[in-house]
């Protein structure tokens, strides 16, 4: 579904379902502790990295076999990838059309009622179909953000563990610290009145197989080699494009394609790579035209997200818009540059001593947040058009040494 039908689903038939259900709610149990642990973040695979703390502590509280995680279906591939929740207690929920999303949640909450999943760990901020889920999944435990005086998105009451939104916490304390609230009582009004806990758990670091690495290198020597061996060039990835989510965190096109030149013209041995999703592909391989070169290759939409990170494992550097792949390689060993803009690293930045950011921290940024449910009224991103070429191929040139 289009991002703003579900906006406009989330708010005019959201909001008065929250207020009816929390006619029915009843308070939490105060002496229940998790058994079964469930996870809803239908969107955006990047943050599901950034859970990957949280999903850990809830490994170590109630054992790997109980732990689950609800997902919308475009966006399952990662938790293949980390491997930490049994694919068989990946609950998955079609959204390609809204009849599709209403039938498949219904089956979900009836396999969570059955499954006797007695905790909910919503990591959505502010949603309202995340918050009428938990509810509607009958757990005595619900966790999640909840506005109590502020002026935020009205979900009604329906957690029994309400969080109080910190904004000034980094997304992977935040998640974390959802988990460590389901063992509080829940009469402490707001949650949670401890210490930030460190995170302790690392990443999980991507390994392909020798056939998957032999597979992408036969790939890119027929693509790139032109009688080199792949092994002796600098690979550098492009990802030009950020999800129809949010538009805003677009560096645009024209910057990248410049880029591009910059890097192949002052670089006899570097190689591009232009990477995206299907459908992104068209604009990606547009970009790939206009640099102009056989040095430069586009693999928008040809690659799986495993085959992506395979080719990850195997080029130099990544640049890339505040999005999905600045997350997923942390996964590997790939040196990263993630352009920021309407939204802040100091929430949302990569959890990687390899990546570097670029931000321009503009008195209006980060204008995308949970108060106006990511909805910015900017219609001029100029933290993104203020980033230059020459700033990001000076970052480029220092990472390649």
């Amino acid at each position: 579904m289009n991002p703003n039908t579900i906006r406009r689903i989330d708010y005019y038939i959201g909001r008065p379902i929250c207020f009816l259900l929390t006619l029915f709610r009843s308070s939490g149990n105060k002496t229940a502790k998790p058994n079964k642990i469930i996870f809803l973040k239908f969107i955006e695979q990047g943050a599901t990295v950034l859970a990957y703390s949280a999903m850990k502590r809830a490994e170590e509280l109630v054992g790997r076999e109980n732990i689950y995680f609800c997902v919308f279906e475009n966006n399952r591939s990662i938790l293949d990838i980390i491997d930490i929740i049994p694919p068989e207690n990946i609950i998955i929920i079609r959204e390609n059309t809204f009849l599709n999303f209403l039938g498949s949640a219904f089956s979900a909450v009836n396999k969570i009622r059955k499954t006797k999943i007695d905790t909910v760990i919503d990591m959505e901020f502010f949603s309202r179909a995340s918050a009428i889920f938990a509810f509607l999944s009958g757990a005595k435990i619900r966790v999640g953000l909840h506005r109590f005086n502020s002026e935020l998105p009205y979900r009604g009451n329906l957690m029994t563990h309400r969080i109080q939104h910190n904004p000034y916490l980094h997304i992977s304390s935040f998640y974390f610290s959802l988990v460590e609230a389901a063992l509080q009582n829940p009469s402490e009004i707001p949650m949670m009145k401890v210490p930030i806990l460190p995170l302790q758990k690392a990443l999980p670091v991507f390994t392909p197989t020798d056939k998957e690495k032999a597979e992408m290198q036969s790939r890119l020597s027929l693509t790139l080699g032109n009688g080199n061996k792949i092994e002796e060039l600098k690979l550098v990835i492009l990802n030009p494009n950020a999800s129809d989510l949010l538009p805003l965190r677009k560096w645009e096109s024209d910057k990248f394609i410049e880029l591009g030149k910059k890097i192949i013209s002052e670089n006899e041995n570097v190689r591009i790579i232009i990477s995206g999703a299907v459908s992104e592909q068209k604009d990606a391989e547009n970009i790939c035209m206009q640099i102009g070169s056989s040095k430069a290759v586009s693999f928008a939409g040809k690659t799986t997200l495993r085959e992506l990170l395979v080719l990850y494992t195997l080029s130099d550097l990544l640049v890339t818009n505040d999005s999905g792949p600045g997350h997923f390689s942390a996964l590997t060993n790939i040196r990263t540059i993630v352009l920021f803009g309407p939204e802040t690293p100091k929430l949302f930045g990569p959890v990687s001593p390899n990546a570097h950011v670029i931000w321009k921290e503009l008195a209006c940024s980060p204008c995308v947040n949970v108060f106006n449910h990511r909805f910015s009224p900017c219609n001029n991103n100029v933290c993104m058009k203020s980033i230059m070429v020459d700033e990001v191929y000076s970052s480029v040139k220092a990472l390649m040494i």
